[in-house]
């Protein structure tokens, strides 16, 4: 059964749909009812344009140029502000991500007018209160975020998780919409550890969201396209992850 929509209006139908299922795809009405419970998304216009100031990722293994990214690290306790950390790399080992993994990837950090904004504050308190349920014995989280865009071109897919199926190394993942522009495909799809498919999605408005439990399932999104080959062609996502410390 793929875990959509259906049942979860609620914050507690989404964690339940996660404890049950290891994932959600919950939609952008139902997402910004979740988020606005733990504070508010009034500078939204402005976290969205803020993607349009992402810098190129020149670790692709692949060679390819088309996906733009910044990046930022926080600490969260169980209670108490949820502290940005300083400025660090971004690291997975090469049985996570057997493409880019293995090395320090620097990237330009996430603006602090941005970082410090509602928006992202309002989707970090959001997340610790739904993995702290699901994982009460937690005391402190490493978080990371990524702005991701993904860039389309006549020719040239933009491939969002170049790895393919894969794992992050983490213990919960947030992927959530912001923009999506002259795109075909995208789809967000959830497998076992197996590898079986479990279920998909593609996230077409802002808000939509996937939430996974890392350690039960792989996630992966399929290449996207430009629909308008004439037309600029990009999908913009944060990504949030939450890692128990210690």
């Amino acid at each position: 059964m793929s875990e959509i929509g259906t049942g979860l209006q609620n914050a507690s139908g989404i964690r339940q749909a996660i404890a049950r299922a290891g994932y959600a795809f919950v939609e952008a009405s139902d997402m910004r009812n979740a988020f606005v419970r733990f504070g508010t998304l009034a500078d939204w216009p402005a976290f969205a344009e803020s993607w349009n100031d992402l810098e190129v990722d020149t670790y692709m293994g692949d060679g390819g140029r088309y996906r733009k990214r910044r990046f930022g690290v926080w600490c969260a306790g169980r209670q108490g502000p949820i502290v940005r950390g300083p400025h660090q790399p971004h690291y997975q080992g090469v049985n996570y991500n057997t493409l880019n993994g293995g090395i320090e990837r620097w990237f330009k950090p996430i603006t602090d007018e941005i970082g410090d904004g509602a928006s992202m504050r309002t989707i970090l308190e959001y997340c610790r209160s739904l993995f702290g349920r699901l994982a009460p014995e937690t005391d402190a989280w490493h978080v990371e975020a990524h702005q991701f865009r993904i860039e389309a071109r006549q020719g040239e897919q933009g491939k969002p998780t170049p790895e393919g199926m894969h794992r992050d190394g983490v213990d919960y993942v947030l992927v959530l919409l912001i923009a999506r522009r002259n795109i075909a495909s995208g789809t967000t799809t959830v497998h076992d550890l197996d590898k079986r498919t479990l279920g998909s999605f593609t996230l077409t408005d802002p808000l939509d969201a996937a939430l996974v439990d890392d350690a039960r399932r792989y996630h992966g999104v399929t290449p996207v396209e430009p629909e308008n080959p004439a037309l600029p062609a990009y999908r913009d996502v944060l990504v949030v992850t939450f890692k128990k410390k210690g």
